[in-house]
């Protein structure tokens, strides 16, 4: 991952609950002039879910502080550095949906081959 490839947005986990948006802004300014800082909370608790995004004012500086804090440790905890990656859409079934004319997996009529013959197993036998 060359310097000119690199955006100056970084991903930062495994922080603790009680770090804050100014704890990172501090810490990362160490590198360099801190853009954003933007740390992930759960709507339905309210705590830190341990993430944050972190947007260097260049990509030279991202590339410097993801080789300086990178493992750096904060509270007794390790942070992972990493350059943060565009969002994606979720892949799979539920982002394909359940539309009518879809016939879906977990329909019964989709798993049931009617064509094959019953097993004679389930028969009751007459002597």
């Amino acid at each position: 991952m060359g310097e000119s490839s690199m955006n100056s947005k970084l991903y930062v986990g495994n922080l603790l609950p009680s770090v804050s948006e100014a704890d990172l802004r501090l810490l990362f300014s160490r590198v360099g002039p801190v853009a954003e800082v933007h740390l992930v909370i759960d709507p339905t608790t309210k705590l830190s879910r341990g993430q944050a995004f972190v947007t260097m004012a260049t990509p030279e500086l991202a590339v410097k502080a993801l080789s300086d804090l990178h493992s750096y440790s904060l509270g007794g905890r390790y942070l992972t550095v990493t350059e943060a990656r565009p969002p994606q859409e979720p892949k799979g079934m539920m982002s394909e949906g359940f539309a009518p004319g879809n016939p879906s997996l977990f329909s019964p009529s989709a798993r049931r081959d009617k064509t094959r013959p019953h097993s004679s197993r389930h028969r009751s036998r007459r002597r």
